[in-house]
């Protein structure tokens, strides 16, 4: 099978160009899937259950008689776990009880502290409710359920409604399982910018929540820019990625099925190499040629290599990890004898895999860290999804008299200083002049 990837030498004189042009990612959608989007928003918020309704028949291939269609209760996710084999069952269970244990370390606490009359502190509480996406387009994700699900229930959230596509009306008795084992509280059958919008504003059947969490394409992502401010979200996520920097000594076979996995997700994702052996740099990509027809969605990984895909030859692990940075890659591959050596210079990442058999496809199901990562060069910034996306920090001020007294003079001064009288005069009622 034919393909062409990408090589890019690290001390050429155009290589930021080449690499800038070969990582850019424009989020931002066209005029017509942005008018598109908010006549949606504009409908469901305008007839509700009803829209919702006529938009799901109309995008998804279904017959609906009335919002109730769409509606799935708790026994009904159960039933589709008991559904499932023993060994799926078994497995889905082992990848929530790994990705619940490593988010309860992440649980943040309330606290406070007293100094002289002073009390401060900070309250967190979880959040009241919140809607998580979960594709259901060219695949199935349970991975996406517990991912995005665990979190939310570990730091406390009462209820988690989750929204999911069912084109033609099609059960995925995997993601409705995951549901159950992850204690999703309300499930409806109803996808892209029209469920967004029915999460953001709430109908008579679909309850308003507080924060959307979960990828989607491109309707999704632009729903969710649109309704932020009205209800938080968590990202805007872009596609896949991963970068693997190997110093030569991994099996390529390996390394080519690594970037294979982000590859297979869609045309667009991207898989890079970066390396400072050239040898070993022609070996992956005999590898992929060799096992590229083996693979079921052949013609995705091959689209997705040959547009966004790159063999990048560096002259060491040390420039290596400096194009690792300048990329800020959503998954990073430590592929190299001794990572731990590594890690203190890698700035920027959304998930770090170390060493030789810590394949990437492990984080996206049962490691234990979320699999919601920063994407496009945002891990410059960003975090993983986490426990703490779905708490809410309130700060803790109290002032006795005699503190509020001698604090209060502080205050008045700088509130002259910019001009705000009220703001001083208030401060100053509490400063008591001591005889």
């Amino acid at each position: 099978m034919s393909l062409d990837i990408q090589w890019l030498d690290a001390t050429a004189e155009d290589f930021s160009t080449h690499l800038n042009t070969l990582t850019a990612w424009e989020a931002v959608s066209d005029q017509q899937v942005l008018s598109t989007v908010q006549s949606i928003i504009s409908g469901v918020r305008q007839q509700g259950d009803q829209a919702l309704v006529d938009y799901t028949c109309r995008f998804d291939q279904r017959n609906l008689a009335s919002i109730t269609d769409v509606c799935l209760g708790i026994e009904t996710l159960h039933e589709a776990r008991q559904r499932l084999n023993i060994n799926d069952e078994q497995a889905l269970v082992a990848a929530a009880d790994r990705v619940r244990q490593y988010h309860e370390k992440q649980v943040q606490s309330s606290w406070q502290y007293e100094e002289e009359g002073v009390l401060l502190g900070q309250q967190v509480t979880p959040m009241a409710r919140v809607g998580i996406y979960v594709p259901g387009g060219k695949a199935a994700y349970p991975s996406s359920v517990l991912m995005n699900a665990i979190p939310a229930k570990v730091a406390g959230v009462k209820e988690v409604i989750m929204v999911v596509p069912m084109p033609k009306g099609v059960v995925n008795d995997w993601v409705l399982a995951a549901a159950a084992i992850a204690g999703v509280d309300k499930v409806f059958t109803i996808g892209g910018a029209q469920a967004i919008a029915a999460l953001a504003y709430g109908t008579e059947s679909v309850p308003k929540v507080d924060k959307i969490v979960g990828p989607g394409n491109i309707y999704v992502a632009t729903a969710k820019q649109l309704v932020f401010g009205q209800v938080g979200i968590d990202m805007i996520a872009g596609p896949s990625e991963i970068l693997v920097i190997c110093d030569g000594k991994t099996d390529p076979d390996w390394i080519a099925m690594d970037l294979f996995s982000q590859a297979e997700h869609d045309e667009d994702a991207q898989s890079i190499l970066i390396s400072p052996d050239r040898d070993f740099l022609h070996k992956v990509e005999a590898s992929i040629k060799r096992l590229l027809p083996t693979m079921e969605r052949k013609d995705l990984i091959a689209t997705s290599l040959a547009n966004r895909g790159a063999f990048i030859w560096t002259p060491d692990i040390d420039t290596a990890v400096a194009v690792s940075n300048q990329i800020a890659p959503e998954h990073l591959e430590l592929s190299v004898e001794n990572p731990q050596a590594l890690l203190p210079k890698i700035q920027h990442a959304g998930a770090i895999f170390m060493g030789r058999y810590t394949a990437e496809a492990l984080g996206d199901y049962c490691a234990g860290p979320n699999h919601v990562l920063p994407t496009s060069g945002t891990a410059r910034f960003s975090s993983p999804l986490g426990v703490y996306d779905f708490q809410k920090r309130s700060s803790l001020v109290c002032f006795s008299a005699e503190s509020a007294s001698e604090i209060g003079q502080i205050a008045s001064t700088l509130a002259r200083g910019e001009g705000l009288t009220a703001h001083a005069r208030s401060a100053e009622y509490r400063i008591t002049t001591k005889e």
